[in-house]
């Protein structure tokens, strides 16, 4: 019997590729409830030599979920299209957050970890250093928030952490697993005690990562920071269902969208469809959000649909804006807003910086998350995000002109929170599949992470454990 996928996302395009790659036999069926394919990643050309990215824009090189992705690449023969940043750009060197009424630069080097530099009232290095004296806590789980302040003092977790996980995953560090997105420093301290002591002890062990093709070796060498594509990151779904359609292995459903699955004997599954068909599978693998997973499941299987509804979503407003002249005095990655502000935006990204364009301003203006509802409402107009967008880059970036070319969107629900306890319940989610042995798989971000190279990863995982 066929296997099924459910969401045309990155993640479940990337599931069909690598199904397609070990089943020949059979025809998989993809279902996507939208009109087109590739989820959150889109690409916009404003111009000839600029593009809006309505969500993520760039891939990092590193770790084994970086290798895994250049090693799709590969294999995908898209080598030519990508668009490298390498480490001693700044764009990929520099980043800022935006504190007390001033953009200050983090630090860059070594050297600065050494000497105090505002918003900081003292240097990193002796921040680092309280977590030698500070006091373990055993527990199962925390905010990241609350670890960092514990190990690190309230000015890292209030003007680092919690501004980079406003990045990460447009969340409050004060919610956020610490269990789950710093594992292995939580781990560190409820071994040994202290963070730095398990950093040093484990500093020279072997990591364990896959075999690096052509392109990771390439990346290696040249130090990418991060990459893209010439065409922007849509790049990547496209090629995916372009050599999914070659290869004729996958039959790929738009409009298709599933109201109920019931589950019968081990390895059969009945999904519903909107327009009234049926379609009968051996296996789903899931890379749908996990509230629309428990809609789907829950008159058959209520506990699970409870278990999946434990993992909520933020929404994020986006303003591309793309102004005449160049008004980034500073070359960056961009900036961040650090919540205790209370400014209506989470940060900046300076594209036209690693789009290379000097002559103009291109930026994304990344907003709401968390907070978005307290600060805007349930339903606002565009009008009303891209006047907060342009307000605040007149405030912050002194930028009076109005934009030459802007784009406004509003994406409902489109990041996973891992809250606290976010690791037992994936783990009681999967141990009750596997328990009712449901011919059910997950992969995407609901699950083991939101960026790229995790999804990507996770459809890979998923696949795997079908063998």
């Amino acid at each position: 019997m066929s296997k099924t996928i459910l969401g045309g996302g990155l993640s479940g395009l990337s599931a069909a590729y690598y199904l397609s790659k070990v089943v020949s036999n059979e025809q998989t069926v993809l279902l996507e409830s939208s009109g087109r394919l590739g989820g959150w990643l889109r690409s916009d050309r404003v111009t000839k030599n600029a593009v809006f990215e309505q969500g993520p824009r760039t891939i990092r090189p590193g770790g084994a979920a970086g290798i895994n992705t250049l090693n799709l690449l590969d294999e995908l023969s898209v080598g030519l299209d990508i668009r490298p940043v390498i480490r001693t750009n700044p764009a990929a060197k520099n980043r800022l957050i935006y504190a007390n009424g001033e953009l200050h630069l983090l630090p860059t080097s070594l050297f600065s970890l050494f000497s105090a530099q505002k918003p900081f009232s003292k240097s990193i290095v002796r921040h680092i250093l309280h977590d030698i004296t500070a006091k373990s806590k055993p527990v199962e789980d925390e905010s990241i928030y609350e670890f960092t302040k514990r190990r690190f003092g309230v000015e890292i977790a209030d003007y680092m952490i919690d501004t980079i996980i406003c990045g990460i995953c447009a969340g409050s560090s004060k919610e956020i697993s610490v269990n789950f997105l710093m594992k292995n420093l939580f781990a560190y301290e409820q071994k040994y005690g202290s963070v730095i002591k398990g950093v040093i002890r484990h500093m020279f062990d072997a990591k364990n990562l896959p075999k690096a093709g052509a392109l990771a070796a390439r990346a290696k060498a040249e130090k990418w920071s991060v990459y893209s594509f010439r065409n922007g990151i849509e790049s990547l779904p496209i090629q995916l269902q372009a050599t999914l359609r070659s290869r004729g292995t996958t039959d790929i459903q738009l409009q298709a969208k599933c109201q109920e699955i019931n589950f019968g004997a081990p390895q059969q599954a009945t999904l519903h469809l909107e327009d009234g068909r049926t379609l009968d599978s051996g296996h789903i693998i899931s890379s749908i959000p996990a509230k629309h997973l428990a809609s789907m499941v829950e008159r058959q299987h209520p506990q699970l649909a409870e278990k999946l509804l434990k993992i909520k979503t933020v929404t994020v407003g986006v303003v591309n804006l793309m102004y005449k002249k160049n008004h980034i005095k500073n070359p960056a990655f961009g900036f961040l807003v650090p919540p205790r502000e209370k400014l209506p935006i989470l940060g900046v990204i300076f594209d036209s910086c690693s789009q290379e364009r000097p002559d103009k301003t291109v930026l994304t203006v990344m907003m709401g998350g968390y907070w978005f509802k307290s600060l805007f409402g349930e339903t606002p107009s565009k009008g009303t995000l891209l006047k907060v967008a342009t307000d605040q880059m007149k405030s912050i970036l002194n930028i009076d002109e109005p934009p030459e070319f802007y784009q406004v969107n509003i994406l409902k629900d489109c990041i996973p929170q891992y809250i606290v306890g976010h690791q037992e319940n994936l783990r009681s989610i999967r141990e009750y599949i596997g328990e009712k042995q449901l011919p059910l798989s997950l992969c995407g971000a609901s699950y083991d992470g939101v960026g790229i190279n995790d999804v990507i990863l996770s459809a890979r995982r998923a696949v795997e454990g079908l063998k």
